[in-house]
């Protein structure tokens, strides 16, 4: 029998493996992590800047490795963004997710980016360090540096450029997570106005990327987003 495929989709400066503390706990399903280019297994690739384009890439990759069988999506902060937008153009093919799972956003036209990824070394670090869920050895090296923020800021050139007024609603049950110290943490429920169906949502004790201190919460979660579909949408 086929499992589930769980396709994950990094938050910026991530990659393919950012979700592996979770696999150990998710035993029920076929975890298939995407990644945009520039890092990771496709580190040889040119970096994306634009969020259509993302989202297009994140589409052929999920679309071509889908086999059939029921599948859910997880994105964390920008990959909760591109998860959404892919979810519309995989139902526009008449390919449902289960279920959407967003965590570390508010979604969409909630909130106004500046440029962040204008600016200069040193406030862009800074902005970093304030979201946490970088190590300190990143900023205690020169060679770890050169290498990662040319990626964060192309990631972040994806979230920040996006238009949002442009997202429609969709088929799938949303399921939204998020830090109780996240700026603009209220407005969770933002993300019920982007399903036609389910929606319910969760405030963790945490920063920005509480989902590496609640490993089996969140596993429960998305474990129960699919075995238990009325339970957790309730």
């Amino acid at each position: 029998m086929k499992k589930i495929q769980l396709f994950l989709l990094h938050f910026a400066g991530g990659n393919c493996y950012s979700f592996q503390f979770l696999y150990p706990l998710l035993n029920n399903f076929e975890i298939i992590p995407v990644e945009l280019p520039g890092r990771g297994m496709r580190i040889r690739e040119e970096l994306i800047r634009d969020f259509d384009e993302a989202a297009g890439d994140i589409y052929q990759q999920i679309f071509k490795k889908l086999n059939g069988n029921d599948f859910m999506l997880y994105g964390h902060s920008m990959g909760a963004s591109l998860a959404l937008r892919v979810a519309h153009m995989l139902e526009a093919e008449n390919k449902i997710p289960k279920s959407l799972l967003v965590s570390g956003n508010t979604g969409p036209n909630t909130k106004r980016y500046q440029a962040r990824y204008l600016m200069n070394n040193a406030d862009f670090i800074e902005e970093i360090k304030k979201l946490g869920g970088a190590p300190d050895e990143l900023f205690e090296s020169e060679d770890l540096l050169d290498f990662y923020l040319p990626i964060l800021r192309a990631d972040f050139e994806i979230v920040e450029n996006r238009v949002s007024s442009e997202e429609a609603a969709v088929l799938t049950p949303i399921y939204s997570m998020m830090g109780d110290l996240e700026e603009n943490h209220q407005e969770i429920s933002n993300w019920g106005n982007y399903t036609k169906t389910k929606f319910n949502s969760k405030i963790f004790e945490g920063g920005h990327f509480f989902i590496h201190d609640y490993p089996n919460e969140i596993a429960e979660i998305i474990n129960q987003a699919y075995d238990r579909e009325q339970l957790i949408y309730n």
